[in-house]
């Protein structure tokens, strides 16, 4: 499968965001961290992790604190 992230607002509705695919976990991970910044900054208050369909985690926050 392949992996992507689902972006979510502040009240838990789909945003859209990026539509980056990962062949792994750790690279999608790797994105992340390297863009969470400009996707707050874009009014994407989570995310969750797809592998697929599937839920991996989250919601995260985008939120220092």
């Amino acid at each position: 499968m392949s992996f992507r992230w689902r972006y979510l607002s502040e009240s838990g509705t789909e945003q859209t965001g990026p539509d980056e695919t990962f062949s792994d976990q750790t690279e999608a991970e790797t994105w992340l961290s390297d863009e969470w910044p400009a996707l707050a900054e874009a009014g994407i208050d989570a995310v969750t992790l797809l592998d697929g369909d599937s839920e991996v985690y989250g919601p995260m926050s985008l939120h220092e604190g």
